[in-house]
């Protein structure tokens, strides 16, 4: 049986971004089922005691945008470290991503969650502009009804059970990947994750 990865995240982390493609290959070399699952962290932060960045010590945003640099350099990944648009509320994307989940599958949901990370990190365009995510549904091949779709009923109750399936998970960060119960956070974690995925 494929062993399954939910996958934890907001569309605007940088972190996530970074881990993005390496989850999706580690899990097609592993089998592994992965299932697309963008949360509203503002609700995970208020249960687990996280703070949004602009909340957070300086000394620990200026450490962050060394730590960006220091990964954008060694994982050889294209990265903004301070792009135009971020912080961007990240809700319309993560809902657009879970109506093509319902709508596409897993894969269409995976793709356009690299494209909305590289819009952010990359191209610096603004993911909380209805005009960008319908430009980035056109761009992956999708469906433009999906932005009208996502603002329905059916996922905005994904949505929110996509978040209160992370806190009772006891996820508090993003990117979080989760397998038969235990948590891997961050993307410098995904050795560990490969290693769960290929244990018997």
């Amino acid at each position: 049986m494929n062993k399954v990865v939910d996958y934890y995240f907001a569309p605007q982390s940088p972190w996530a971004y970074f881990g993005h493609a390496r989850l999706a290959a580690i899990a097609k070399a592993s089998h592994a089922v992965i299932r697309v699952l963008p949360a509203d962290f503002g609700k995970v932060f208020a249960m687990s005691g996280g703070l949004p960045l602009p909340k957070r010590a300086p000394q620990r945003r200026a450490y962050r945008l060394l730590e960006l640099t220091r990964f954008r350099d060694a994982l050889h990944v294209p990265l903004v470290v301070q792009p135009r648009y971020f912080p961007v509320s990240s809700d319309d994307a993560g809902k657009l991503i879970v109506a093509v989940d319902l709508h596409d599958g897993a894969e269409a949901a995976m793709r356009l969650s690299g494209a909305v990370f590289a819009a952010v990190w990359v191209q610096e365009r603004d993911i909380a502009s209805a005009q960008t995510l319908a430009e980035l549904l056109t761009e992956c091949g999708l469906p433009v009804e999906r932005l009208a779709q996502s603002r329905g009923q059916a996922v905005l109750d994904r949505y929110e059970a996509n978040t209160q399936a992370a806190i009772v998970a006891g996820v508090f960060g993003a990117p979080s990947y989760c397998i038969d119960g235990e948590i891997f956070w961050g993307q410098d974690r995904l050795d560990f994750v490969e290693r769960a995925l290929q244990a018997d």
